[in-house]
């Protein structure tokens, strides 16, 4: 930690939301001569890698300056801007940052940063570059302020500030069918975020407030069981749409199947992780009878979501099946999210955090896995499980081992491996429903965690089947055509993945320590 003063961390949380907002509008302008480089397309290229990477500079340096040494500090706020907006409903500007959100920040501020790296060198065919670098910073504006405001209505405001540049990733930049993916993905998020308004303003309304903070503490305005209730239905349908949870979750392996590698990238490492934040910082705090009521179910839903994540990703798998590698991954993300889900719906500081750290495990992982699945389809031209397990695509330890390599170790995060960041979010979400919260049924969630954990001997199953098919096997013979490994630029955007997976594998502590202050405060009703 470092000694950073109030006022400069609140300027470095207003910057990270806003540079992006601002650095979309010059991505459109002319540049000046002498940025262009070798061509106005380079030039824009470049400068979202500027952009992205001063964020990034921005959030790290915020993460530094956040105080968690001290208890009282840990849990409150911190680099918090609270302006009046609209005086007549009560809205504000109110952005803050805690053990919570900070992790998040720098995860998306991370991810759209080696997304513009990886860009810059390899654009995805498409419409002009300026408009491909203009929405990446609108999205990455949008998902950065869903995880720094504390306003019911700004929340929603930012939540859906991310699906039009999103749409239009999938729809002018993705692969087959992006046209149908687009309009799926756009119209089930729609349609949960009009639900999840309604419950917004019920709070609102009802607490006279639409301040999270206000919401969350203990003296603020107590809800009746029956608005609590019914808000959690409301604004848990539109999160659970963008978690995604089953059955809400069909819109997904499609605009992944169809996306751009960032595209996906940025859809699985960052934008599901918005669904399962608003039930951490809304509905945990704001609503707990009516949490404590839908808990039992979210967690059904959530170790359903489990098994047919899995067993899905094992009938893609299987020979002659043609299952699609981006597919298979995507539904993968089903499985991975249910035990987010589970961990939240145990409503303990064990499940919590555990479903935290497995928030950011699953951001680093699966995006790391979308980055390599992109690169061998850049290479071979096809995401066909069959296909590549064939002599002349598959055996890639043979072919190309780095890349080889890398595609095992991120399968191996992604089932588990103790030593790995995937292994702790889920191993503490099995915890947190082996002793749920007072008033939960315990039988039930032993049941629950029991399936859940039958769902990691799954998850292990089709990850190693995916490696075997894809990794091994007999190398092509020399008349075959090469296949080249890992390039510079590519190494560049995803050792940081690589690197950061390992440590959180290896000490945990330094997520679950910046998270379990929050999370306690947050439980116990004192969120200030």
């Amino acid at each position: 930690m470092i000694d950073i003063n109030e006022s400069v961390m609140q300027f470095l949380l207003a910057f990270i939301v806003v540079a992006p907002l601002i650095g979309a509008v010059a991505a459109l302008l002319p540049a000046p001569p002498g940025l262009k480089g070798k061509s106005p397309e380079q030039a824009v290229l470049r400068h979202g890698v500027t952009v992205t990477g001063a964020v990034l500079v921005a959030a790290i340096v915020l993460a530094l300056g956040f105080d968690h040494d001290t208890p009282a500090n840990a849990q409150r706020m911190q680099a918090t801007t609270d302006i009046s907006w609209i005086p007549a409903l009560d809205v504000r500007i109110h952005l803050g940052i805690d053990g919570i959100s900070l992790p998040l920040l720098v995860l998306t501020a991370l991810l759209t940063f080696l997304c513009a790296v990886y860009s810059s060198f390899k654009m995805p065919s498409g419409p002009t570059p300026k408009a491909f670098v203009a929405l990446l910073l609108v999205l990455e504006s949008g998902t950065l302020a869903t995880f720094a405001v504390l306003d019911l209505l700004l929340f929603f405001l930012a939540f859906e500030m991310v699906l039009i540049p999103m749409y239009f990733l999938i729809a002018r930049w993705g692969g087959e069918q992006r046209q149908a993916a687009a309009w799926k993905f756009i119209l089930y998020t729609l349609l949960g975020s009009v639900v999840m308004l309604l419950g917004l303003l019920l709070i609102g309304l009802k607490a006279g407030t639409f301040d999270m903070v206000a919401l969350a503490t203990d003296n603020g305005p107590a809800l009746s069981t029956s608005v609590q209730v019914t808000a959690v239905l409301a604004i848990g349908i539109g999160l659970a749409v963008k978690t995604p949870m089953w059955p809400l979750h069909s819109w997904l392996p499609d605009a992944h199947t169809a996306a751009p590698t960032v595209g996906s990238v940025l859809l699985a490492g960052v934008l599901l992780k918005m669904g399962t934040y608003g039930f951490v910082r809304i509905l945990l705090p704001i609503t707990p009878d009516g949490m404590s009521t839908f808990a039992p179910y979210l967690a059904a839903f959530a170790v359903v979501g489990i098994i047919y994540g899995s067993l899905a990703c094992l009938a893609l798998a299987k020979q002659g099946a043609k299952g699609d590698l981006k597919r298979l991954i995507a539904y993968s993300s089903v499985g991975h999210m249910g035990f987010v889900l589970l961990g939240i719906a145990s409503m303990t500081p064990t499940g919590v955090n555990g479903a935290l750290f497995a928030n950011i495990a699953h951001g680093l992982i699966t995006g790391l896995l979308f980055f390599l699945v992109g690169a061998l389809k850049d290479r071979t031209g096809t995401t066909d499980l069959d296909t590549l397990a064939q002599k002349t695509g598959g055996a890639l330890y043979g072919r190309a081992p780095r890349l080889g390599g890398l595609l095992a170790f991120a399968a191996v995060a992604s089932l588990g491996l103790p030593g790995l960041a995937g292994f702790w979010g889920e191993m503490l979400a099995l915890f947190g429903a082996f002793d749920p919260a007072e008033g939960l049924s315990r039988p039930a969630f032993l049941t629950f965690m029991a399936i859940a954990a039958f769902g990691t001997l799954l998850t292990a199953a089709y990850m190693l089947v995916v490696v075997r098919r894809v990794c091994m096997g007999a190398a092509p013979g020399e008349g075959s055509p090469k296949l080249a490994d890992v390039q510079m630029y590519e190494f560049a955007a995803w050792t940081p993945l690589v690197v950061l997976t390992v440590i959180a594998g290896l000490w945990p502590k330094a997520l679950l320590g910046l998270t379990d202050p929050a999370v306690q405060q947050l439980l116990a009703g004192g969120t200030r």
